[in-house]
């Protein structure tokens, strides 16, 4: 009995005290000042689970604001749609920049980040009402004030990160169009998917692509498995794992010089939306792959659709300009974790081995890729 009381006591010494050594190593970090612009315009919950975990990463490596070095709050600082509490009196405001202030906040910041500009719709704030692929927008869709600040901002040589959807609906096609230009990238019209079943009966699978599919092809949805379905705005796609894929999870692939550059590793699995850019002249940092059969490959080049396309894009007109074609913010992660894990040991209890585990994206993709580029930009405004 005292033996096993006396294991149970280690067990707990060593759950308290990792956790305060890792607190006190993160307090003792050195903290980076940078005025740092988030906007996110899909924030239909409290989680605000579109940008919660860049936060993470602002705060874990210590980037502060400028003025007082206090940590970014992902609760209030950011630009976009606001939940006011309590949700179920469904009312919500919008924090959003006026052309007056465009100048004043290029001069003052030294980056932006769009984490998402999709917006909320009715669908999404009236949960259960319809099952449509699209309804009546709230809020959302990149306007003229958005670019407007990527000009000012790149004019000056700022970092400027946009992420996936901020080309395609609800965003106009001229804002669309001359934000591509800026950013040094073509949208497709083509956007993506990985679905763990696309069986219609799982609970999260958009039924609305069923009856898309079925317009397209007139013919019954007979998919099951796990997949890809990739569409635009009149067609859609599925790839099947056994049928067109040899493994349905696309993987977000890094040569050596910038798995090193960036400190990020050389393959990781991705399970979120993404959309198919080309390049033009703009250096590829890292490119999504999918593993299709000889099938797979003959219904993508049906398309034109390649199975490798950009996952991370940097314009060769200022090094300080990316665009990410995948909704990389959305990890769920808790933001007061950031202050207690740091350490090795903690970082590998939060996924596994498991090539196909999808935790592995944040772990060892998103969170040294943003830390690397802050972390460059920030050693480059110091100078």
């Amino acid at each position: 009995m005292k033996k096993f009381l006396l294991i149970i006591i280690i067990i707990v010494a060593v759950l308290l005290v990792l956790p305060t050594i890792n607190l006190l190593r993160w307090s003792f970090k050195e903290k980076k000042p940078m005025n740092i612009i988030l906007v996110d315009k899909t924030v239909p919950t409290l989680d605000r689970e579109k940008h919660k975990s860049f936060n993470w990463i602002l705060l874990n490596s210590r980037f502060v604001k400028k003025a007082n070095k206090s940590s970014y709050s992902y609760k209030k600082d950011y630009y976009g749609f606001y939940p006011i509490r309590p949700l179920k009196e469904k009312q919500w405001g919008r924090n959003d920049y006026r052309l007056v202030d465009l100048i004043n906040l290029a001069e003052q910041n030294d980056a932006v980040y769009f984490a998402d500009t999709y917006g909320v719709f009715f669908n999404d704030w009236y949960k259960g009402i319809s099952k449509s692929r699209r309804s009546r927008m709230l809020y959302g869709g990149l306007n003229n004030n958005d670019f407007l600040l990527i000009k000012e901002m790149k004019d000056r040589d700022k970092l400027i990160i946009m992420e996936y959807n901020s080309f395609d609906y609800p965003t106009a096609e001229f804002e669309s169009v001359r934000t591509q230009e800026k950013l040094g990238v073509v949208f497709s019209g083509w956007t993506g998917k990985y679905f763990s079943s696309l069986d219609t009966t799982h609970a999260d699978f958009p039924t609305w692509m069923t009856a898309m599919y079925r317009k397209q092809y007139n013919a019954p949805w007979r998919f099951s498995k796990s997949g890809v379905v990739i569409l635009n705005e009149k067609d859609i796609i599925v790839l099947e794992e056994g049928t067109h894929l040899k493994n349905a999870l696309p993987r977000i692939i890094t040569n050596e010089a910038n798995s090193v550059k960036y400190n990020v590793a050389a393959s990781v699995p991705f399970d979120q939306w993404f959309d198919i850019v080309e390049p033009l002249e703009s250096e590829v940092i890292s490119h999504f792959k999918l593993e299709t059969t000889a099938v797979g490959d003959t219904l993508l080049f049906n398309h034109f659709i390649s199975g490798e396309f950009p996952a991370v894009v940097k314009d060769i007109e200022s090094s300080h300009t990316f665009y990410f074609s995948g909704d990389f913010a959305h990890v769920n992660i808790p933001v007061w974790t950031a202050k207690i894990i740091g350490g090795l040991k903690l970082k590998k209890i939060s996924y596994s081995e498991n090539h196909d585990d999808t935790r592995r994206f944040f772990w060892l993709y998103y969170r040294p890729l943003i830390d690397g580029i802050f972390t460059e930009y920030y050693e480059f405004i110091k100078k």
